[in-house]
């Protein structure tokens, strides 16, 4: 996934080939603990096959334990270091166990996305060819932009866009800003650009006239500086049955926040499993890599979870910097990530959730072991 991360800044900012980059590490929750070391471990073994400089990693607080320890979810502590530190890897979050009134309140995910205004979120699904994949040839990559559209908790300065009038009355509001989509829609095409210039708009803008229909207008005025993209477009429930009879036909994708959040599932499971869809959520100059996936509490702590796309995610984070930076090592090692995670799986190594047997440390170990081998 190393070479689909579009979001960055100008590469000749800082060219330092041996610079010690400073990431984060937030377990999260549920399988968190057992998968975010794992992508540590993938990342140290990639730096250091490509000579790269070693990351200094930092532990952070966030989730179940960060309100047992410190009585917040997301500790002012821990957005005070994330704020001095190049990235970071978040695990999955399970909020909806969160006592109250933690669980009321926009989770960790959202509000870091919020904070730092990481307005796009970067989700790739490609198959490994494995028997279990529904669409085992797809190959393609969803830019879901990430501040606003129908997700009322990032609607408002304040609050939510969520509310209640009266007990039987909910009311919800969808923002939509020239603005938040032209800059989502940029990184959509640059990324087309350096895949295979094909480009898909997914909208609602038969009904959603106005606010959807924005969003259609806005992409397809940003689609008049690259020519060389094809763009065609798509009604959200046009698209899920297009994705599901003809997956391989589709190269970037780019959606509202709440369309594009169910597509990426979607697309996930197409290419296999939500156990190996990546994403990075990133603005001009952070970016945070996290699992498409949730915290699944059920097998958390039992050693069946699958770390792929959670390293793979922190695979895209070194592409991200490295692109940032011009650190070539950095983008060498970020190949390395998933040219490792691939080698495994190819090899017949890997979790349940893809028809192995594997262990999440031992599909680690594989992973690492293919990476000094290379």
């Amino acid at each position: 996934m190393g070479t689909v991360d579009p979001v960055g800044g100008d590469p000749s900012r800082d060219t330092t080939a041996d610079r010690a980059y400073r990431l984060g590490v937030l377990l999260g929750d549920g399988i968190g603990p057992e998968i975010v070391p794992a992508a540590v471990r993938v990342v140290d073994a990639a730096l250091a096959a490509s000579g790269a400089a070693p990351v200094d990693w930092q532990e952070l607080p966030v989730g179940a334990a960060a309100i047992d320890e410190h009585g917040s979810a997301l500790p002012p502590a821990t957005l005070e270091a994330l704020a001095g530190l190049d990235g970071w890897l978040l695990g999955p979050h399970d909020s909806a166990a969160y006592p109250e009134p933690h669980r009321s309140r926009l989770n960790p995910s959202g509000a870091l996305r919020k904070h730092f205004d990481l307005y796009a979120n970067v989700r790739p699904a490609r198959g490994f060819g494995t028997g279990r994949a529904i669409a085992p040839d797809t190959d393609l990559v969803m830019v879901r932009e990430n501040t606003e559209g129908f997700y009322a908790d990032r609607n408002t300065f304040a609050g939510t866009g969520e509310y209640m009038p009266t007990p039987d009355v909910a009311v919800c509001m969808g923002i939509f800003t020239r603005p938040a989509v032209e800059r989502t829609a940029r990184i959509a095409f640059e990324l087309a650009m350096r895949r295979r210039q094909r480009l898909t708009i997914v909208h609602k803008a038969n009904v959603l006239q106005l606010s959807s229909g924005l969003f259609k207008k806005v992409c397809l005025e940003v689609a008049r500086d690259y020519p060389d993209v094809a763009v065609d477009d798509f009604h959200i429930d046009a698209m899920t049955v297009h994705l599901l009879r003809r997956a391989a036909d589709f190269d970037v994708l780019v959606a509202e926040n709440m369309f594009g959040d169910i597509l990426s599932d979607m697309t996930g499971e197409l290419a296999g499993s939500l156990g190996i869809a990546p994403s990075i959520n990133a603005s001009d100059d952070r970016c945070m890599a996290q699992a498409a996936h949730g915290s699944a509490p059920d097998i958390a702590g039992r050693g069946l979870a699958n770390p792929i796309a959670m390293i793979l995610s922190s695979g895209m984070l070194l592409d991200w910097l490295g692109t940032r930076h011009g650190d070539e090592r950095l983008r060498d090692a970020a190949a390395r990530v998933e040219s490792g995670v691939r080698a495994a799986v190819l090899a017949g190594v890997s979790t349940r959730d893809l028809g192995g047997s594997a262990s999440t440390d031992g599909f680690t170990d594989a992973v690492v072991g293919r990476i000094a081998a290379a």
